[in-house]
């Protein structure tokens, strides 16, 4: 029997869909659970949320749990990513407006950017990443910044194998700066492909999981896929293509210069990067540091920043880069106050 005052929901949930919702041995009800302060009871085709703190808390987790059924109705397999990042989105609403993530959520199931060769749509798991769709569809160059896991090069990658497929753009082109920005791979051994494929494998991979392997060799012996180092952009007009810059943050301002003035007639770019690993030597301005500086203004160009709330990747990788923003914080604020008291 309930103690007086304890807050108590109840959420209606049809069966075939509750292991989806309650997850590998009920993991993410525990996560819930231990979110905010509740304790959940499965009853046939609902459950009961009982609070063990604020009536607050447990609206919060009644407010998961309807999302996660609204996800669950739609054939969205509910992941540790999504419960984490809902949990998340939620406490971080204004408390008075309500206003943040955790009601623009449900947007981001509805967009499928494409369909990988295995059958698997590739959509927006953040609303953050939802925006970075959106402002690839809607500008000639989009800037994407953040950390590492947040799909900034594979999203980008959907979005040109998109292009490419509906006719958009005739060829794609990817590139990367290969071994910091000076790309000396001179001592390397083998032929030039052989030196520059193990710096370019991320985008290989993205391109063999969402065309196929086959696919892709075909459209890579056309020519109509090109995936080669940043200095091999130098001199050329890219007319009619999709093209990528990926790990940005290590081209020089004179590099990113170059790049951005390749572009030509019916194509779009996509500029990705963190600006937390940056391989330049020191002292050396990162090119993408500046460009998103001084373009900021520029009509149809799209910058976006994403954080480590749009992490898609192991749930330890966003504690990780919380740990180490952290650090870089504190060491920051160490150094103002050293320069304060000299």
């Amino acid at each position: 029997m309930d103690s007086p005052g304890t807050p108590r929901r109840n959420v209606e949930i049809p069966n075939a869909l509750m292991v989806n919702i309650f997850g590998k041995l009920d993991d993410n009800v525990k996560k819930i659970e231990q979110a905010f302060q509740v304790t959940v009871i499965n009853r046939d085709d609902s459950i009961s949320i009982m609070g063990l703190g604020p009536a607050s808390r447990t609206d919060k987790a009644e407010a998961v749990i309807k999302k996660l059924v609204a996800f669950a109705k739609k054939g969205e397999i509910i992941t540790d990513q999504k419960v984490n990042y809902l949990i998340a989105a939620l406490e971080d609403e204004h408390p008075f407006t309500g206003t943040g993530e955790f009601n623009e959520i449900e947007k981001i199931s509805d967009d499928t950017v494409c369909v990988s060769i295995s059958g698997k749509p590739v959509k927006p798991k953040t609303v953050g990443q939802k925006k970075y769709i959106d402002l690839i569809r809607t500008n000639t160059i989009t800037f994407s910044v953040g950390p590492a896991g947040t799909g900034k090069t594979y999203l980008a990658m959907a979005m040109a194998i998109t292009a490419f497929r509906t006719g958009q753009v005739n060829r794609i082109i990817l590139t990367r700066p290969a071994i910091e920005a000076g790309e000396k791979l001179g001592f390397l051994p083998g032929d030039l492909q052989q030196k520059v494929d193990p710096y370019l494998r991320p985008l290989y991979d993205a391109l063999h999981d969402i065309m196929g392997a086959e696919t892709f060799m075909r459209n890579f012996e056309r020519h109509l896929i090109e995936v080669a180092p940043l200095a091999y952009m130098r001199g050329r007009t890219l007319d009619n293509s999709f093209i990528v810059l990926d790990e940005a943050q290590n081209t020089t301002p004179e590099q990113m210069k170059m790049f951005l003035t390749r572009l030509g007639n019916n194509s779009k770019a996509v500029i990705t990067g963190d600006i937390t690993q940056i391989d330049l030597p020191d002292g050396k301005l990162s090119g993408l540091n500046e460009a998103v500086k001084i373009l900021d203004a520029i009509p149809d160009i799209g910058i976006i920043h994403l954080s480590s709330r749009d992490v898609v990747r192991h749930p330890l990788v966003q504690k990780i880069i919380n740990a180490y923003d952290k650090q870089e914080a504190k060491m920051k604020y160490k150094e103002k106050r050293r320069t304060l008291k000299s």
